[in-house]
């Protein structure tokens, strides 16, 4: 549906964005995720049509996007400040659009009523912006953008202006309208758990340039970066080098992974990358593990969170454990892993 080709975008020294390439498909509900400055709004913005590139092509349905002006892209933007007329009622704002298109004013009320039924504000139409919780303002903006019935939904950084319970609900909430409407999505977030649970896809952006492209679950499993892998979930990163194909084995660590990168020459330097949630931490006399003391502990949402100090190791080993665990701070363990949890990738990625 929409192909971004080799975009890139520079602001004087700056380069925004680096020939970055990108397929969504029709339907999908697409994340761009990256933190503050790395190109993903930028990218939004050339989309909609408030920035040009310089190199590259966007095309939507095969159909050059950059040669059209904004205003007739079939694309709706859905601004973070939501943008709301203040003086207009909700129906006020939702019709706003399709007016000025000038449609018949009963299509107008048919889809305006349509909308707000679908996105549960039929009993509000009446009401205005500052009458409305944070939680309603955002799906007013939201039917407002889908009612006009475009091809494409840009949502930039939607949610980030509610609170934490009101978020949650509103990810759910915006999952189950883009099921409901079929509208494609593409959304801009720092937010990683809320691209998790949003997306169906997701791209990971750092410095203009695309780092990784993969659904949650192979993003959050198998990253293929030390940033992805650093930025995705905080994963345990230890330094090695390539022992052929089979892994990477340190002289410190002496432990494999699994599923290493063929590309890797032996000897190289790579890193080995474990989620928290994949540590095991085992007692001082176990046979297999590094050695290591427990810093910190802490218990919040059913899991016993650890920081365990490994010899060699930077910054602590993280472990996450399910359940209130019987492990104390100043403990002495033995860290360990399975081959299979653990993700090789070459250093400096």
């Amino acid at each position: 549906m929409l192909e971004i080709d080799g975009i890139t975008r520079k602001f004087g020294s700056v380069t925004a964005l680096d020939d970055v390439s990108l397929e969504i498909e029709q339907g999908e509900f697409f994340a761009l995720l990256g933190p503050s400055g790395c190109g993903k709004t930028t990218l939004l913005r050339i989309i909609a049509g408030f920035e040009t590139p310089d190199a590259g092509g966007v095309t939507l349905d095969g159909e050059d996007l950059l040669a059209k002006p904004p205003n007739r892209r079939p694309i709706s933007l859905m601004f973070q400040s939501y943008a709301l007329f203040p003086h207009m009622t909700v129906a006020k704002n939702v019709a706003y659009g399709l007016e000025r298109e000038k449609l018949p004013r009963q299509e107008v009320k048919q889809r305006v009523g349509e909308v707000l039924e679908t996105v549960g504000l039929s009993a509000h139409a009446g009401r205005k912006p500052a009458q409305l919780s944070g939680g309603q303002r955002q799906r007013v903006a939201l039917a407002r953008s889908i009612v006009k019935r475009p091809r494409l939904l840009l949502l930039d950084e939607p949610l980030s202006a509610l609170d934490k319970k009101v978020r949650a609900d509103m990810q759910l909430e915006l999952k189950r309208l883009q099921h409901e409407v079929g509208i494609t999505f593409v959304v801009v977030t720092h937010d990683q758990e809320e691209a998790m649970s949003l997306a169906d896809r997701i791209a990971v952006f750092d410095s203009g340039r695309v780092c990784q492209v993969d659904e949650p679950i192979a993003l959050y499993e198998r990253p293929r970066s030390p940033f992805v892998a650093d930025f995705v979930g905080a994963n345990n990163l230890f330094t090695g080098t390539a022992s052929g194909l089979e892994g990477i084995k340190s002289t410190t660590f002496g432990m494999l992974a699994g599923t290493p990168l063929d590309e890797l020459e032996a000897g190289a330097e790579a890193l080995l990358a474990v989620r928290p949630e994949k540590i095991e931490l085992a007692e001082e006399s176990a046979t297999r593990g590094l050695p290591g003391t427990v810093l910190d502990v802490s218990f919040f949402g059913g899991v016993s969170h650890l920081s365990v100090q490994v010899q060699g190791q930077d910054k602590p080993v993280l472990a996450a454990v399910q359940g209130a665990g019987t492990i104390k701070a100043g403990a002495k363990v033995k860290v360990r892993w399975n081959a299979e949890d653990a993700v090789i990738m070459a250093a400096g990625q």
